[in-house]
């Protein structure tokens, strides 16, 4: 009489190796740390050092949480998504590659990790928000260090899509669009509620030229500019001037300010 087989249990095949793995969380447990170690002041090779990676991927980690910039990631992103805009992912890499001379792997190696594999969206934007918070903080360390006018146009581009108030109270934000050739244009453009009104770079540098004090009483001390109101503000949450009390309890205090 022959033995009959054993009927094989769902799920029952051969056992992960590591079945406490996860990809996803420890990733992301690797992003959190490198992004902490990264404001600290520590260089991409001592970060590495420190989590056992390698200098490409502790880049990549931090493009992914949006803290890292240099002329290169910023050049590899543009012209990556100007491609995808017409081919696929693997296509634009691809194309990006021979456009700036680069080799595919490095250019995916300044590229984030792909939304969605490897992060829910949730935690992708929790994340994004401390970055965001650490990317204009560095920027005006970067612009106190070395007041230029490229610096300081650094911090207006971090502060954009961030939460201000005029004088009087009014909320308001700002985007700065991007032209033809993929670079910003020196123009802000002013959202409150339904009505949006560009903002000239210009205004803005005069406007920064003419601060005299640390408490600057109204807009207009800073000079009869075209747009001085939301520059007031903006310069009031960049922690450039301050206020008079009374004006604190309309306008509130700069969430990133720091002494």
């Amino acid at each position: 009489m022959s033995k009959m087989k054993k009927t094989r249990k769902p799920g029952g095949g051969r056992k992960k190796l590591k079945p406490e793995y996860d990809a996803r969380k420890n990733l992301k447990e690797q992003m959190e740390s490198a992004v902490a170690l990264y404001d600290s002041e520590m260089s991409l090779q001592a970060i590495g050092d420190e989590l056992g990676l390698n200098s490409i991927k502790v880049r990549k980690l931090l493009i992914t949480a949006g803290v890292y910039e240099s002329e290169v990631a910023e050049k590899v992103k543009n012209t990556f998504e100007e491609y995808r805009e017409t081919q696929d992912y693997k296509t634009s890499i691809l194309s990006t590659a021979n456009t700036l001379q680069l080799s595919k792997a490095s250019v995916t190696s300044y590229l984030p990790y792909k939304k969605g594999v490897y992060f829910p969206s949730t935690e992708k934007d929790k994340i994004s928000v401390g970055a965001e918070r650490q990317r204009r903080y560095r920027a005006m360390k970067r612009w106190r260090a070395d007041p230029t006018e490229e610096n300081f146009w650094g911090v207006v581009v971090a502060y954009a899509g961030v939460k201000f108030k005029t004088y009087s109270g009014l909320p308001f934000s700002y985007e700065i669009k991007k032209g033809r050739s993929g670079e910003y244009t020196k123009e802000l453009w002013i959202d409150r509620r339904e009505k949006s009104k560009s903002l000239a770079w210009s205004s803005v540098l005069l406007a920064l030229k003419n601060i005299k004090g640390e408490v600057v009483d109204r807009p207009k001390a800073l000079g009869d500019i075209r747009g001085v109101t939301y520059i007031y503000g903006m310069f009031y949450r960049f922690g450039l001037i301050d206020v008079p009390d009374k004006v604190k309890e309309k306008m509130g205090r700069p969430k990133d300010r720091k002494k």
